[in-house]
């Protein structure tokens, strides 16, 4: 039965078999040609949607629009907008120096990227007011004050995260200068044991770190006030019993 049906299907004549199998075989040539016809009219539709753009035309207009990022000025690439003084923010950026007293470049690029933060978060509060004082449909000030709710958590969030790691940087820092100058200082105390002259320089930069002779001298008598019984003037340079971890953890805070 399948045999007598394939038969009744199959064209007998060899030409009509070849048209049979070419029409049922997609042609490439009449493909790419419908396919550029398609991307050439595409192409011209949106030429012709084009000519009839409504952007700005005149100079103020394209001015204005190159100003929309910046109405808000939360997410622009610098923090401070052509609108704001620049006075103010340069002794905002001072203020921020000033209190977080950073030590090196890190620290500082650190103390910047707050300072900036705080100086867009300063700015939402204004821009809320300015919104609710103005005479619109109170639906369409939801949308923008949520997305100025967004804009001050999000900048919350990174001022934390930035203040944290400035923190951890300037603890550990100030960690090792204060078991360094310990050390420098015992260094000093042995030198007067012995009678001999001692240099700072030679070893205050070990570490990385510079303390005037003054300095050293003065945490040197406050390690002898803090344990005179190990730090006592003696005649031989044998070494006392070292204190136990408990008081010598005391000397380094």
């Amino acid at each position: 039965m399948a045999t007598a049906a394939q038969a009744q299907t199959t064209p007998t004549d060899p030409v009509d078999r070849w048209l049979a199998r070419r029409a049922s075989c997609p042609q490439p040539d009449i493909e790419n040609r419908r396919a550029s016809a398609a991307e050439e009219c595409r192409a011209a539709t949106n030429r012709a949607n084009s000519a009839h753009s409504t952007g700005p035309r005149t100079e103020a207009g394209k001015q204005r629009s190159s100003q929309n990022a910046l109405r808000h000025g939360l997410t622009a690439r610098t923090a401070l907008l052509p609108t704001e003084d620049p006075a103010a923010y340069q002794r905002h950026i001072q203020q921020f120096l000033t209190d977080c007293a950073p030590a090196t470049s890190v620290e500082t690029l650190l103390v910047h990227e707050m300072a900036n933060i705080a100086w867009r978060l300063n700015r939402i509060p204004f821009l809320e007011a300015e919104l609710l004082s103005q005479n619109s449909n109170p639906q369409t000030q939801i949308p923008l004050l949520s997305t100025l709710g967004l804009h001050s958590g999000r900048l919350s969030r990174q001022f934390q995260k930035a203040s944290e790691h400035l923190r951890d940087i300037q603890e550990e820092r100030r960690r090792l200068e204060r078991r360094h100058l310990n050390e420098v200082a015992e260094i000093l105390i042995r030198h007067q044991r012995k009678g001999l002259p001692f240099d700072p320089s030679l070893f205050s930069r070990e570490a990385g770190f510079v303390f005037s002779k003054e300095k050293i001298e003065c945490h040197a008598q406050h390690l002898i006030h803090l344990n005179p019984a190990y730090y006592a003037m003696r005649s031989s340079d044998q070494a006392a019993p070292r204190p136990a971890i408990s008081g010598r953890t005391t000397l380094l805070k």
